[in-house]
């Protein structure tokens, strides 16, 4: 019955997406790979794109999920974490709930996970450890857990639908969490140790679904039918901030984090009935805090601690990098890379093995920007600790 509401429901926004249009229902696209399908874009020129709407919703570091013409974040507002469903083109508040107590920070308050969007439910875990579910048309709330092993700033990790199960990181004992996507019941529990920020990977290997966990001082790679665990890497980082997405590709597995850490390449192997691997390379040429890497064509496009680049993904040659654009943002469509960069301004540029050329650049937020844009229907999503807004970006 919930779907048949819900496949109604897109039914009667339908004529309002452009057919162009590829839904990004969960943190960095239906791909997990930061890559936008979306044609047609606006890329060049000196004037900013024409801001559509914005709005203050308190501050979080949540992204942004826009399925059809809705779209939904998070923010810190009346001592409360929320979540709130937006009108997408209007930016009119469509409903909104309370996820848990606020969650202040230094650094920025609010919110660090980005709701997840499926069948019809909405999936968000609150920064105190607050997993809920909810109706994605009205908002009622369907069923929740609490955890309460969360990093030092707080749970970050968004949900993972892999089939019919909500996979979640959250610390501790059980440190990797499946649940019953409709029902919220238990499935499996599997993993040890203290949570990390990344949100749990699925990739396919040797013709095998596998999920890999970043956890607080190692990588854990899963079978998500039975929560079994097939492979382990050690990787302690400063803080245990390990917050990148790891990157599958062709039978090799990336990781890489911030600090004095660095990355490693690893070709993995089936070995019975775990895996196993061969580091090919390691090195500090990646030092990713909490931006993810975008491959494509065999190399990685990042903007780390250090500078914005691009580094051979089989050899971590480093093919070219520019400083004081660290901490920026980074999202790939039309064949060009959107960078929002950490002060908010918005750099636009051919994606290419020799250098970042921007063909148009513009100011579009104040206030702190560490949250990666999302790209939907000709139409930029963007956020600062102080606002969201939504950007024309459509060529004319």
């Amino acid at each position: 019955m919930r779907f048949a509401r819900w496949f109604l429901f897109l039914l009667a926004i339908g004529p309002s997406t452009s057919a162009r249009a590829e839904d990004w229902p969960n943190f960095r696209g239906p791909r997990y790979d930061g890559i936008s399908a979306e044609s047609g874009l606006r890329t060049r020129g000196d004037a900013p794109p024409e801001r559509l709407w914005s709005a203050d919703l308190g501050e979080a570091f949540s992204s942004f999920a826009v399925v059809g013409d809705r779209a939904y974040t998070c923010g810190d507002k009346n001592k409360k974490q929320n979540l709130y469903c937006l009108d997408a083109s209007s930016g009119e508040i469509i409903w909104q709930r309370d996820i848990e107590r606020e969650y202040p920070e230094s650094h920025g308050s609010g919110t660090r996970a980005t709701p997840t969007v499926d069948e019809g439910r909405v999936y968000i875990m609150g920064a105190h450890g607050r997993l809920v579910c909810y109706d994605a048309a009205e908002g009622k709330e369907l069923w929740s857990h609490t955890y309460r092993n969360p990093p030092t700033w707080g749970y970050s990790a968004s949900v993972l639908i892999e089939g019919d199960k909500a996979i979640v990181q959250v610390g501790g004992k059980g440190a990797v969490v499946a649940l019953n996507k409709e029902t919220g019941a238990e499935i499996w529990k599997s993993c040890e140790g203290d949570a990390g920020y990344a949100t749990p990977y699925p990739f396919k290997h040797d013709g095998k679904r596998y999920v890999a966990v970043f956890l607080g001082d190692h990588l854990s790679i899963v079978d998500p039918l039975d929560g079994r665990v097939v492979f382990n890497k050690e990787w302690k980082t400063s803080y245990k901030v390990n917050a990148a997405a790891p990157i599958y590709h062709d039978g090799y597995l990336l990781m890489t984090s911030g600090y004095h850490q660095g990355a490693a390449l690893l070709k993995l192997r089936t070995d019975g009935d775990r895996l196993a691997a061969d580091e090919v390379w390691r090195s500090d040429v990646l030092l990713n805090k909490f931006q993810s890497c975008i491959l494509y064509e065999g190399r990685l496009y990042t903007s780390d601690q250090r500078a914005l680049k691009c580094v051979d993904f089989l050899t971590g040659e480093e093919l070219w990098s520019q400083n004081r654009v660290a901490h920026g943002t980074l999202v790939l469509a039309d064949s060009h890379l959107f960078l929002l960069t950490e002060k908010g301004e918005l750099r636009v540029a051919p994606i290419s093995p020799t250098g970042f050329v921007p063909t148009w650049s513009a100011k579009i937020l104040d206030g702190r920007c560490w949250t990666v844009p999302v790209i939907h229907n000709g139409r930029l999503f963007a956020r600062s600790l102080k606002e969201v807004a939504c950007f024309d970006i459509a060529a004319k």
